[in-house]
């Protein structure tokens, strides 16, 4: 399957943004489950667990992605107005 190429900066950003909430997600529901048992606190950890796995993916696209280059859109082939 071929995506479309995604910027570096935006993934990086996209996969911080993942690992940091889904890490908190985790965290925060495994630690106030202790005190109350509650199933808002599990769905909060299941939340958690699909954040790291949308960082993981956005971590694969990020070390797979080869940008290849468009001759007809090359600043050297642009027509002369």
């Amino acid at each position: 399957m071929k995506l479309k190429y995604i910027a570096p900066k935006k993934l990086k950003i996209l996969m911080a943004v993942c690992f940091g909430i889904g890490l908190w997600g985790i965290v925060f529901g495994l630690w106030l489950g202790q005190f109350q048992a509650s199933l808002n606190y599990f769905m909060i950890t299941v939340l958690g667990v699909i954040n790291v796995g949308l960082g993981a993916l956005f971590a694969y696209l990020f070390l797979t992605q080869v940008r290849s280059v468009d001759p007809r859109k090359d600043s050297k082939y642009k027509r002369k107005k």
